[in-house]
């Protein structure tokens, strides 16, 4: 997850979201990146122009960004059991990036799609009310307070992706970040086009997928927050 927005003390430096990473991947990761990437991935960096999110699946329904998909393994399934909404996942992760490819591939998952880049840099390109649905599960929490310029929900952020929600589309975040959490939920309450679905901590949703990720963090004994707003007119 990333963002382009420039650092006032020098304008040519971005500040990013995330930690650059390409990681070692396996034989079955390298095979599926090579052979994959041409049918299901999308350069963020080689857009040009607005882009109109439907043209990636070759249909028209509604569309899911999935913002840090991780290793995939939420996002494949939640696509499968929703096979009418079509999944945009976008991450930095190489070994992530090919295990999803691999496993859109074997599981038949035509209603995916994999962006590699900025995911800010892909919400601008998209049109104002073209997604269904944004999720932002589990980004970097970037603790440090010197650090918290990095994160991703943040008011200038909130109101580009809330922008490209269609009327009544739905914000859902997720972080096993204690502080973080209340720092979304003030961020979130403030956006003037969102209205908060559960009044404060949603229950956790049966349609987002336990990962490995958030195992750990029960098992380490951190709580995990839901928060889920909707844009409203």
């Amino acid at each position: 997850m990333t963002t382009t927005d420039l650092n006032p003390a020098g304008p040519a430096a971005p500040i990013r979201t995330f930690h650059p990473r390409r990681g070692r991947m396996s034989d079955r990761q390298t095979d599926a990146l090579e052979r994959l990437w041409p049918a299901y991935g999308i350069d963020i960096a080689d857009l040009d122009g607005p882009v109109d999110p439907t043209a990636f699946f070759g249909r028209r329904a509604p569309v899911v960004l999935e913002i840090g998909s991780g290793m995939g393994d939420a996002t494949a399934a939640m696509a499968t059991a929703d096979p009418d909404r079509d999944y945009l996942a976008v991450e930095v992760h190489t070994p992530g990036l090919a295990n999803l490819l691999d496993v859109v591939d074997r599981h038949r998952l035509g209603n995916v799609r994999i962006a590699r880049g900025d995911a800010l840099d892909l919400v601008r390109a998209l049109p104002e009310g073209s997604l269904d649905a944004v999720h932002v599960f589990f980004p970097d929490p970037w603790p440090k307070s010197r650090h918290h310029k990095r994160r991703l929900i943040q008011p200038s952020h909130v109101a580009l992706l809330r922008s490209r929600l269609a009327l009544g589309g739905t914000l859902h975040c997720a972080t096993d970040w204690a502080e973080y959490a209340e720092s979304m939920r003030e961020t979130l309450a403030a956006d003037p086009g969102l209205v908060d679905a559960h009044d404060g901590f949603a229950p956790r949703p049966a349609h987002r997928p336990v990962t490995k990720f958030e195992r750990r963090a029960l098992t380490a004994g951190r709580p995990i927050f839901d928060l889920i707003h909707h844009r409203h007119p």
